[in-house]
């Protein structure tokens, strides 16, 4: 009765003093008004949200629910008076996610109606050829994109042109596999254009030119590798004509200029070349490009350090370099700590974007009682003295699983996803049963974190959401700079489906190949996010290999056994003129 009878004397004070000239009776507390959200897809990633400003909002809540989620989650905070907002995204990784608005006060929020993407917008951006297509040239064998995503470098590493050097002129097919490299750059309208095509600088018949490239967070430094050149020289600079250590293998390095222009900087060997060694089976650079380093995954050598004997065929070395200036210098010759003879050191890499973390795979490195399994090698560089930090190995190894087949790690260098693309377990998704091995060389992922210490723990085994055998998931990685988005290429994949989040199930397209885009959430969790397929798939493309930008919202995926005779920028993808030439998609 008490609680009543005061609730009535403040009522009638406040009609006594509205009556007498006071401040008039405030608006009843409620919630503000539901607004009427509107969405406009932006391609190549953006979504533009607008609706009308509502009345009592003090701010705006944008919640996302992405396909095949049961709930909203918050993603933006959006500031109150405001009727628009854009919000840049991996728009390939939201096909079919759909989104409300909220209007907030201290009351409480409403809800707006709930809008969605549609599959429709969600397409490549660029479908990218060669200046001069040609079948079997497998454009899109390695692929790298620069931090902003502006500059893609693309290998062909069967390319037959007897060019030399930048934008040369040579017979078609007068070094049948001397290899090439292509640059692209995205301009501010939205469009991809060649820059440049490159050739070695003592451009030879078989060498591969364009087996791997790596570029700079600028996209202004470029590592090719020839992985069968020929030349004895050693060191960097040496002389390129002398072809007396076959299938040695070599590394050029090329900038561009302020103006666009590219050329060769450097031409870098094995500070003990030998022949065989497959010297730039992988190359890696850092962020500011200073750094390189290059893997001979068939290199001889027995220890760290001392490159002169050849006591342990194809245990495998990594070489790093330094760049002061435009002069480039050796630093450091890598071995396993545990090196073997046919372990495959240094058979792929990846490194922090300062340079200081390495992370090398031995994909035929074993483990007690299992030959083949595979291991990956973290390396720290203090100065430049290099130590070996931790040695990983699969959490369920396997026979010729090939764990440390493929590599990528985070900015930060504190991230590293290692992939067993021979790896045989028959789970799906995230942290499924890994003794499963139904599923011959179906492949796995293995994501690992390391702490302040330097203690690297395993934090996901990831899987395809329809693992199949053959599949081969994993043959190619790529990591955002912050880490939490992962994309994976299966260029095995059978699925004939096209574009996002088609029949996964089809297996009427043997070796067409797909990709898988993982996030990780704020609590640490690992999910499937996109199922990327090319839209002209077909069997035995091979799309899967991979690249992303720094903020992982731009996607490059290659494809070098995709038969259009097309060439340059969106031509017609539907020819099948010249099978193997390659191709390259750009999301």
């Amino acid at each position: 009765m008490h609680r009543v009878l005061s609730a009535h004397v403040v009522t009638v004070c406040i009609v006594l003093l509205s009556a007498c000239g006071g401040a008039p009776p405030p608006a009843e507390a409620t919630a503000p008004t539901a607004p009427q959200l509107a969405l406009e897809v932006v391609p190549p990633k953006s979504l533009d949200f607008s609706w009308s400003d509502v009345d009592l909002e003090t701010s705006y809540r944008l919640l996302e629910r992405p396909a095949g989620a049961s709930a909203f989650v918050r993603v933006a905070e959006i500031a109150s008076d405001s009727s628009a907002f854009r919000f840049d995204v991996f728009l390939s990784a939201r096909t079919g996610a759909s989104y409300v608005l909220q209007a907030c006060n201290d009351v409480g929020c409403s809800e707006s109606n709930t809008v969605s993407v549609s599959d429709a917008f969600a397409r490549p951006i660029a479908y990218l050829k060669a200046s001069n297509t040609d079948a079997d040239d497998e454009f899109g064998w390695a692929v790298a994109l620069s931090g902003d995503g502006r500059t893609l470098a693309v290998g062909a590493h069967f390319e037959d042109s007897s060019a030399t050097g930048v934008d040369g002129i040579g017979a078609t097919d007068g070094a049948l596999d001397s290899g090439a490299a292509y640059v692209f750059v995205l301009d501010d309208d939205g469009a991809w254009t060649q820059q440049a095509h490159l050739k070695a600088s003592n451009t030879d018949p078989g060498d591969r030119f364009g087996w791997a490239v790596a570029l700079s967070d600028d996209g202004d430094t470029l590592a090719v590798s020839a992985i069968f050149e020929d030349g004895i020289a050693t060191g960097v600079g040496g002389d390129e004509t002398s072809q007396a250590a076959p299938d040695s293998g070599a590394a050029y390095v090329f900038t561009r200029s302020d103006a666009g222009v590219w050329s060769q900087q450097a031409y870098v060997k094995a500070s003990n070349t030998g022949a065989g060694d497959t010297y730039g089976a992988s190359v890696a650079l850092s962020g500011d490009g200073d750094t390189l380093v290059v893997g001979a995954n068939f290199e001889d050598g027995s220890a760290a350090g001392d490159g002169s004997d050849d006591l342990l065929p194809n245990s495998g070395a990594a070489y790093v370099y330094v760049r002061t200036g435009a002069t480039w210098a050796f630093e450091a010759y890598l071995k396993a700590s545990d090196a073997a003879a046919d372990t495959w050191f240094a058979q792929a890499l990846a490194i922090s974007r300062d340079g200081s973390t390495l992370a090398v795979g031995s994909n035929r490195q074993h483990d007690p009682g299992v030959a083949t399994s595979g291991a990956a090698y973290v390396f720290r560089r203090t100065g430049s003295n290099w130590s070996e930090e931790a040695r990983l190995a699969a959490s369920n190894p396997g026979f010729f699983d090939l764990f440390g087949g493929w590599l990528a790690l985070s900015s930060a260098g504190d991230v590293l996803a290692v992939s067993g693309w021979r790896e045989d377990g028959g789970a799906t998704g995230i942290d499924g049963d890994e003794s499963d091995d139904s599923a011959t060389d179906a492949g796995a992922v293995y994501v690992y974190r390391r702490a302040g210490t330097g203690t690297w723990t395993q934090e996901a085994y990831v899987k395809a959401s329809n693992t199949g055998a053959g599949h081969l998931f994993g043959v190619r990685l790529a990591l955002s700079g912050d880490g939490d988005t992962l994309a994976i290429g299966a260029s095995g994949e059978a699925s004939a489906a096209q574009l996002f989040e088609g029949d996964q199930s089809d297996t009427s397209a043997p070796g067409a190949g797909a990709v898988f885009v993982f996030m990780r959430n704020e609590a640490g969790d690992w999910s499937q996010k996109a199922y990327v397929k090319a839209p002209n798939a077909r069997a035995n493309a091979n799309f899967g290999v991979v690249a992303l930008s720094e903020d992982g919202r731009t996607l490059a995926v290659g494809a070098p056994r995709e038969a259009s005779g097309a060439t340059g920028v969106d031509g017609d993808a539907s020819d099948t003129s010249a099978p193997g030439a390659g191709a390259i998609y750009v999301y």
